[in-house]
């Protein structure tokens, strides 16, 4: 079981089979949490609703990957961290704000440029697998809140 959760249902193993590489397996994570957060709001769901599922997601990814992270191993194929981040990243937001805080959590991530995020990633176990994630998605969604608060 959480194996399957670890890996978001099954989609960081398809790199592996693809192109026998764990790499892009965070995509396929994200990609999950871009579903989840267009279908949240495409249901119109508010803003507490989504961060309600992003907290859950982050708990199982906390929950899920902490067998597979002994020591600060972070398997290529655990995912669920980068569902997690990109859950966050999308808390309340729509529309123009919704894709820049996709892509600025998912930059943040892949280049880990922002400030905190080599730090998180070094905590021990599942903590550092998942809270770099957390990060970049509070970058994404900082980012497109301040959009939101400047779009008409």
């Amino acid at each position: 079981m959480r194996r399957l959760i670890a890996s978001s249902l099954g989609l960081g193993l398809i790199p592996r089979r693809l192109w026998h590489s764990d790499a892009g397996a965070g995509t396929f994570g994200a990609v999950l949490g871009a579903g989840i957060g267009a279908v949240l709001l495409a249901a119109d769901a508010s803003w507490w609703v989504s961060a309600a599922v992003a907290a859950g997601v982050v708990l199982a990814s906390l929950w899920a990957t902490a067998p597979f992270a002994a020591g600060h191993a972070d398997p290529g194929w655990v995912c669920i961290d980068e569902t997690a981040g990109t859950l966050i990243a999308l808390v309340g937001l729509g529309g123009i704000p919704w894709v820049v805080a996709l892509v600025i959590a998912r930059a943040a991530d892949i280049f880990k440029m922002l400030p905190g995020i080599r730090a998180a990633e070094r905590l021990p176990g599942a903590l550092g697998v998942t809270t770099d994630d957390v990060l970049a998605g509070l970058y994404g969604l900082s980012v497109g809140w301040i959009l939101t608060g400047l779009l008409p």
